[in-house]
């Protein structure tokens, strides 16, 4: 499988999993404090042949997607679950220790994220849907995350990423129907 998109990563373990995986080319951060030089590197890629974020499922990963957006907004974004992304023996998160099969799917399934989307799903559909306040809200964004593949948000942030990932109101209603049919069979 080839990658027509450069591949932004955090360091040089992730650009082995991603070039163990699939072909594809990458720009490594070296770490959430991104160089402005980085930034430059960035920017061509995107015009010359697009670009897909794909950093760790924690604080420093988030950090580095929301940086880059800030000044290359048009990439496209890859998310891996926290759960497919652990070390085998626990000893910590990140895309070098995700399968190939995990890196190539999230890959496939990269967004594009957008600011000026139509707001087509409400605050209160996300009240009704139980993904704020209440019981359960948390773990229902955690699913909700991984069936729509725009990775987990807190309460406060979730209509905006809703927004950004242009998710529509059929998509959201689909992933919230598996989710409570879930809940019913648990």
């Amino acid at each position: 499988m080839k990658i027509k998109e450069i591949i932004v990563v955090e360091g040089k373990d992730d650009t082995t999993a991603i070039k163990n995986a699939l072909d594809a080319d990458t720009i490594e951060t070296n770490g959430s404090a991104i160089s402005e030089e980085t930034i430059k590197k960035i920017k061509l890629a995107q015009r010359t042949r697009g670009v897909i974020v794909f950093t760790d499922p924690d604080f420093p990963g988030q950090k580095i997607r929301n940086t880059i957006k800030e000044h290359v907004p048009d990439c496209k974004h890859a998310f891996i679950e926290k759960k497919d992304a652990i070390h085998k023996h626990g000893k910590g998160v990140g895309v070098e220790h995700a399968s190939p099969e995990m890196i190539r799917q999230a890959l496939q399934e990269a967004h594009s994220m957008n600011d000026e989307a139509e707001e087509v799903i409400t605050q209160d559909d996300l009240l009704a849907a139980g993904l704020i306040g209440g019981t359960g809200a948390k773990e229902r964004r955690v699913k909700l995350g991984k069936l729509l593949k725009i990775g987990y948000t807190n309460g406060k942030q979730l209509h905006k990423s809703l927004m950004m990932f242009q998710i529509s109101k059929e998509e959201f209603a689909a992933a919230i129907q598996v989710i409570r049919q879930e809940e019913e069979h648990a």
